[in-house]
């Protein structure tokens, strides 16, 4: 059985009935976790190791584990610092800047490896412009070279520990102020004036990217549909104008941002025509169970191998065994540094 295009999520920290049907579908291939899959490191490996078993070739297991407020499992992992305080490390010295990042790559990915965890949705590489509280302190810098240099040093981290990157949110969740969770965020800059937020993916993907998350933001001077479903930007630009050959994710097709464009499986069917490879739906059963139904998507054995690809290579060490190396150690204590400094005072505040 190949692996399909849906990304889907289970219940609670055990596998029920009902996900294994969903599971063993063969429209879905991959899982996301959420921070209600998780107890403990010890359960969570154990849901994994379930959530493999049900199918061959096994689903793709995936969580947004960023750091700062989007970390999904915290007790008995690394606190992992927001993307900002690198930011500013790299302000104060731009070696020691890419040095952390990679730290807290390495720290980050090989952690989840040791739980089985193949992927998690990090970098951001948005450019902090100061207008999105969604974006927030989840990005490294306003400054675009600074974001491709802390996002590439990151990306060398996870790759370090054996899990790919995945840059967000294509092609830029900055500029905006709403946030596409719970509304439709409408950019009206020119294609020409997003040099800025196109600058990190262009180096990124320079530097061997394999996978990118695709933001559901209308930039209606490029096209009347979100990024995430819209032709334009997936095929036509990060394909053709980017070279992309790696994987693209839609973002959740469950959010406000896409729900604007039809019900669930129109949804789908736009982000599949786009050319995005993999279509989470999350949070939201009834609607896994009416994409299971009706959608109908035509076999694209590029997509099926890009997924493919995203898998993490066997024999990570168990994270007793990471925690025994100076490696796990240098970079834990690099990451609780970060956490032990003040807050930062920008100009203005009392």
């Amino acid at each position: 059985m190949t692996l399909g295009p849906l990304m889907v999520d289970v219940a609670g920290a055990r596998l029920t009935p009902e996900d294994r049907e969903v599971l063993e579908h063969p429209l879905v291939g991959s899982v996301i976790l959420f921070t209600r899959n998780y107890e403990s490191p010890e359960q969570v490996a154990a849901l994994v190791r379930d959530i493999r078993a049900v199918r061959r070739p096994p689903l793709l297991v995936a969580v947004d584990h960023e750091g700062g407020r989007v970390q999904r499992f915290r007790e008995g992992f690394s606190r992992i610092p927001n993307m900002r305080i690198i930011g500013h490390t790299w302000d104060r010295d731009r070696q020691a800047g890419r040095h952390l990042a990679r730290q807290v790559g390495w720290l980050l990915g090989s952690e989840l490896r040791a739980v089985g965890i193949d992927l998690a949705f990090t970098p951001v590489v948005d450019l902090d412009f100061g207008a999105s509280e969604i974006i927030g302190d989840r990005a490294f810098h306003r400054s675009p070279e600074a974001v491709a240099e802390l996002a590439i040093s990151l990306m060398g981290g996870l790759k370090e520990a054996g899990m790919a990157a995945t840059a967000k949110h294509f092609p830029g969740h900055g500029y905006v102020v709403a946030d596409s969770h719970i509304a439709l965020p409408v950019d009206h800059r020119k294609l020409a004036d997003l040099d800025q937020d196109l600058f990190p993916y262009r180096r990124l993907i320079d530097n061997g990217l394999p996978s990118i998350m695709a933001a559901h933001v209308v930039f209606d001077q490029v096209d009347t549909l979100p990024a995430s479903l819209s032709a334009r930007w997936i095929d036509g630009y990060l394909r053709r104008e980017l070279g992309f050959s790696g994987c693209v994710f839609a973002d959740d097709l469950s959010m406000a941002g896409a729900a604007h464009f039809g019900d669930v499986v129109a949804r789908a069917e736009l982000a599949w025509a786009a050319g995005c490879d993999v279509l989470p739906i999350c949070n939201d059963r009834r609607a896994v169970h009416q994409a299971l139904e009706r959608f109908r998507p035509e076999a694209r054995p590029a997509s099926q191998l890009r997924l493919a690809r995203l898998h993490g290579p066997a024999g990570a060490p168990d994270l007793a065994t990471l925690r025994a190396s100076a490696r796990w150690q240098e970079c834990a204590e690099a990451a609780g540094r970060c956490l032990q400094l003040p807050p930062l005072k920008l100009q203005g505040d009392a």
